[in-house]
């Protein structure tokens, strides 16, 4: 084996390793933009859960001020739900 065909090994090692290293970097950054994307959605997803433990509350303020009991109505919802899935899976 002469020294051209080891210099030409080498230099398509060293090809391969600069485009790994290229892929590497953006992959990088993509998972950077990923967790990015992640905490904002977390952030999002924490306000939002706020908001509705804040609205629920509201309601429930309201519909014990009208008498209505909010458990049952909760309960037939439930019910409601669970048969609408039983029929959707059945067909």
């Amino acid at each position: 084996m002469g020294l051209g065909s080891t210099a030409k090994k080498i230099q398509k090692v060293a090809d391969i390793a600069e485009d790994l290293y290229k892929k590497v970097n953006e992959l990088k950054t993509q998972l950077e933009d990923l967790r990015s994307t992640v905490d904002e959605t977390n952030t999002r997803v924490d306000g939002m859960e706020q908001e509705l433990a804040e609205q629920r509350a509201l309601i429930e303020a309201l519909a014990e001020e009208r008498g209505v009991d909010t458990e049952s109505v909760v309960a037939e919802v439930a019910a409601d739900t669970d048969s609408d899935t039983a029929e959707a899976v059945s067909e």
